[in-house]
């Protein structure tokens, strides 16, 4: 039975990639949630009036990858302590969020937040926000699957990230 999971962590062409080598996984779909605006523009959303995050909804074979395993590889591709943004990318549309759709999910998600947290690896909080899914908007047909359809223009965009990523994860 398929399972859903969204996460906001910046930039959404970069949050992209990790998943969708992941197996288990289906689809990752870029887009826009958590604001008060139906439908949203990418043009709307970059604005930041919009209340919404960009975002990626991973639909996953949780017999192959649990949400658990998801929720880990994802603080792995994110700054935990910025709740501002994520690298270049700043202001509340990159806030990182985990948007929990059940209680197993806030549970799974609280959990981790939580042991990221005492394990000292960071010597800030770990602000990321963990909040209720609402509705999921996927993004302009441009902006899916973007690392692969430009790819140096991704690599510049995911160079602070991937720089973050080796200094502070791939220890």
């Amino acid at each position: 039975m398929k399972q859903r999971a969204i996460f906001a962590g910046g930039c959404f062409w970069c949050m992209v990639q990790p998943f969708d080598e992941q197996p288990g996984i289906y689809s990752v779909v870029s887009g826009y949630t958590g604001g008060h605006v139906e439908n949203p523009t990418y043009e709307q959303v970059t604005t930041g009036t919009t209340g919404h995050t960009e975002a990626v909804e991973i639909i996953f074979d949780p017999e192959v990858v649990s949400y658990k395993d998801l929720v880990e590889l994802y603080w792995r591709q994110t700054d935990p302590t910025d709740a501002f943004g994520q690298f270049q990318d700043r202001g509340d549309n990159y806030r990182p969020v985990i948007y929990y759709l059940n209680e197993e999910q806030k549970e799974i998600a609280e959990q981790s937040r939580q042991a990221l947290q005492e394990s000292g690896r960071f010597d800030q909080p770990i602000v990321t926000q963990i909040e209720p899914a609402q509705t999921f908007y996927p993004a302009e047909m441009y902006h899916q699957d973007f690392y692969k359809k430009n790819p140096s223009n991704f690599a510049r965009n995911h160079a602070k990230r991937a720089a973050f990523i080796k200094e502070n994860w791939d220890k």
